[in-house]
């Protein structure tokens, strides 16, 4: 099996006795001998938080997710369940008598089991203080491991060192063979000894299958990866080594000389492996997490699953509708049509959806689609299809390509200077592209020529379905070219010396998405934050080139720009686009389907407006659903083609804001008029204050009235001297309680008798009787009047007694108003409190 092996994380540590990958965050827990518990973010490397849990060796612990927990076993028999976000310890108890080896985390229900030296197995429900709901006997030695049943997570297995494994029901305390397994799964068990060998074993007829040899010391531990055909083992010989699970062969031994190896741990959803040292810990990761699938443009889909092969039909899959929800997962009927000799690396479909090209292990098999019937087969690294669908070449090695005719190897018309470059992979399309370090070379699929080779450091290649564009991507760019055929037939038949460099004029730079511009939203059309051209799954429909991102991100490149559909949160795989459904369909992992809308007519409108086509524009604008008309005006105000965005839109809202922006005031008028009352106060304030700006006064004031902006009627009023328009506005202000502006607007009409009035009826009486002093004086004694009666009510009476009728003593005013200032403040005042015929205009408060 060829697949990678890459080191991710390499940290030297005390001796790590469990680890445990976390399910969604990118932490690895590790279990120390000397008592503490790490945490890795296995991305970068660092400790991300540290747990001092116990003074004795931690020999087992596995994060509880769904509760921010992690729970670790101990040699001082005590179980501890730690919160990893908080810090805190959650519950600490003795589990058994004896040390704690083992612990299995039920996937669903809040059970834990634990396995220890006491030769019992017990259940421990959080939810229920974690009491022991269950006891299991019946091993005669220590338990070493517990692992619950992937296919029935009611049952799990033990291993113990009286050399057995049982079978249990969570339900029962005693053993229990029986299991009910899907017939299509091998019903085995992987077990390790301290014989140096790792063993696989029916568990439904109890018989040793296999017995793998090869380490040198006692295995420590083995497992059956879940997603690829391996078993992993590791030894106290120091190795790992990473055997083939249907031939039983060892396919890479492993020494990253920490010592002893010890523990295991698989991340779900992912490839990666964590192992457990005396003198640290590692994390690998295996081949690729990309799933292994290829659809026809008809949407007939098949993948793999390890070996066995499916295939499934998104032209039939439930949910296709335009409202279903972006991103939604949808339920796609798959069967199993066969499998495949081969572990896959890559599935091609010929052009037209007849044959499936099946590629790893250095060979190829081509299958029929309907039937899965082996139609050729060879040694391949890579393989290409022509668009004719007969013609297809294949890399035997690095510089040997081979081309073929009808499922026979074609004898004339090699490809030119092949053998003479190191060649990565082949890719098909309108002419054969092959990669390799720092260049990529496109030959004519009928000749042979060289049409052009190109200097850059290339991932992939894809063409266009119209032949014309191709996209050639990097780590973090790519770039779109156009083949013009025509000239290169012209350098043809001129004579023209095909070098290894091809013909200059066969390719045209459409696009160099790498420094140009920011990825753009689709709606809008503005920039966003941005800047990712890590193209990982890609596909062309029609000139639109959409693909996703190494960042979890769907878009689409046309024109000269590109622009974001939507982010995801998980890695999600392009499978391709449905016309039909005016949606694009994307996989996890796991081949679970979503979908993203995505009109054509929209996209193809784009690029005729990018490309100045408006005639063309206006052509395609007619056909385009009506749900989609809002999202091109949008693009159209991105584009500052304002006036057409407005003739487009039919989202009152959105023709609102662009007749203000284009002082389309009658426009903006006429919908102000049909919105609701209860929405209509801002558009109206918005359309009043843009009618003010081109001086259409008229139409200001009707706006300023309709939205209650009262503050800028009375702006305009005084500008125009418009004084019954003030005395009504006046009116309006009280009644709505904006006192403040009706006191302004009465002042501005000079109605001091008015003001005192408006000062009193609002409980403000020691500003009416200073405000009537100075502008009213006639008005005094009714606002002193009232302000003694306020102070009467509020039950304070020497302040009270300060306030007297002015007439009678004005001269007297400064000193009764200090008076009453020190009386506020409980003071002495400065003078003898003065007699009922004194008189003085104070407000103690103010």
């Amino acid at each position: 099996m060829l697949f990678e092996v890459n080191r991710k994380l390499f940290n030297r540590s005390e001796r790590v006795k469990g680890v445990d990958f976390h399910p969604t965050e990118p932490w690895l827990l590790t279990g120390l001998y000397n008592g503490s518990v790490n945490i890795y973010n296995h991305e970068t490397g660092a400790i991300v938080k540290t747990f001092e849990v116990s003074e004795v060796p931690v020999r087992c612990c596995k994060f509880i997710a769904r509760k921010n927990w992690f729970v670790a076993g101990s040699d001082d028999f005590q179980l501890r369940v730690f919160n990893y976000n908080t810090h805190e310890k959650v519950t600490s108890f003795e589990a058994h008598p004896d040390y704690i080896r083992c612990l299995a985390v039920h996937p669903t229900a809040p059970i834990v089991l634990t396995g220890s030296d006491d030769m019992t197995i017990k259940a421990w429900d959080w939810d229920k203080g974690w009491k022991n709901i269950q006891i299991y006997e019946g091993h005669t030695h220590f338990i070493m491991n517990l692992c619950f049943n992937p296919k029935d997570s009611n049952t799990f297995a033990s291993a113990c060192l009286d050399r057995t494994v049982k079978m249990w029901n969570i339900g029962a305390s005693t053993a229990n063979f029986t299991m009910d397994a899907h017939e299509k799964d091998k019903p085995y068990l992987v077990t390790t000894g301290d014989d140096k060998t790792v063993k696989v074993w029916d568990y439904l007829s109890k018989s040793c299958v296999q017995t793998m040899e090869g380490h040198t010391n006692n295995v420590s531990f083995a497992v059956f990866h879940p997603n690829l055909p391996l078993i992993l083992s590791g030894s106290e010989d120091g190795t790992v080594k990473i055997w083939n699970s249907n031939a039983y062969r060892v396919e890479n031994t492993l020494s990253y000389a920490l010592e002893r190896a010890w523990c295991i741990a698989l991340r779900r959803d992912a490839n990666d492996v964590a192992f457990g040292f005396d003198e640290g810990v590692v994390v690998i990761k295996l081949g690729r997490d990309e799933p292994t699938f290829s659809m026809d443009p008809s949407g007939k889909l098949i993948f793999t699953r390890n070996q066995e092969v499916y295939s499934g039909n998104l032209q039939t899959i439930d949910g296709p509708s335009a409202d279903a929800a972006d991103g939604s997962r949808l339920r796609l009927s798959s069967k199993e049509i066969g499998h495949t000799e081969i572990f896959a690396t890559s599935l091609i479909h010929s052009p037209n959806g007849r044959f499936v090209t099946v590629v790893g292990d250095g060979e190829y098999i081509t299958y029929t689609a309907l039937a899965w019937r082996n139609k050729s087969f060879g040694n391949g690294m890579s393989f290409a299809w022509a668009p004719d669908s007969n013609t297809y070449a294949v890399l035997e090695t690095k510089v040997k390509l081979k081309v073929y005719k009808n499922f026979k190897e074609r004898t004339g018309n090699a490809m030119k200077g092949a053998g003479s470059w190191a060649i990565d992979g082949l890719h098909g399309g309108t002419l054969l592209g092959a990669r390799g370090s720092g260049f990529v070379v496109f030959w004519d699929w009928e000749s042979g020529e060289i049409v052009r080779r190109i200097d850059v450091d290339a991932k992939n290649v894809y063409w266009s379905g119209t032949g014309s564009l191709v996209a050639i991507t990097a780590d973090d760019s790519f770039y779109i070219l156009r083949f013009d055929r025509d000239a290169y037939n012209n350098a043809l038949a001129e004579g023209a010396e095909i070098t290894d460099e091809g013909v200059e004029e066969a390719f045209e730079v459409v696009a160099d998405i790498s420094e140009g511009p920011v990825l753009r939203h689709p709606i809008c059309g503005s920039p966003t934050d941005y800047r990712d051209y890590s193209v990982k799954t890609a596909k062309w429909i029609g000139d639109c080139f959409i693909y996703t991102t190494s960042t979890n991100r769907l878009s689409y490149f046309v024109g000269n720009e590109s622009y974001s559909i939507s982010p995801f949160d998980t890695p999600l795989f392009l499978l391709g686009y449905i016309p039909a459904h005016n949606r694009v369909y994307l996989a996890d992992k796991d081949m679970n389907v979503h979908s993203y809308s995505l009109s054509l007519g929209v996209v193809e409108y784009q690029t005729a407006v990018l490309r100045g086509d408006m005639d063309g524009a206006a052509a395609i604008l007619p056909t385009l659903p009506k749900e989609q008309l809002n999202k091109v005006a949008r693009f159209l105000e991105g584009k500052d083609l304002k006036e057409l965005a407005l003739q487009v839109t039919t989202d009152p809202d959105h023709k609102f804001d662009l007749a203000l922006q284009l002082d389309d005031l009658d426009t903006a008028l006429e919908i102000a008029r049909t919105v609701p009352e209860t929405e209509a106060e801002l558009k109206w304030k918005s359309l009043g204050d843009r009618a003010l700006a081109v001086w259409r006064f008229d139409l200001a004031r009707e706006c300023f009235e309709k939205g209650s902006d009262l503050s800028a009627l009375m702006l305009l009023l005084l500008a125009t001297g418009d004084r019954d328009g003030l005395v009504a506005l006046s009116a309006k202000a009280v009644e709505k309680g904006q006192n403040n502006l009706a006191f302004a607007t009465l002042l501005q009409l000079g109605d001091a008798g008015a003001c005192v009035d408006l000062l009193i009826n609002t409980g403000r009486a020691p500003e009416a009787a200073l405000f009537a002093r100075t502008y009213a004086p006639s008005q005094a004694p009714k606002a002193v009047d009232a302000w003694h009666a306020e102070l009467e009510a509020k039950k304070r009476p020497k302040i009270a007694a300060a306030v007297a009728h002015p007439n009678k003593n004005a001269e007297l005013f400064e000193e009764g108003w200090a008076n009453a200032l020190a009386l506020e403040r409980g003071e002495a005042p400065s003078s003898p409190p003065m007699s009922e015929g004194d008189g003085v205009l104070v407000d103690a408060t103010t």
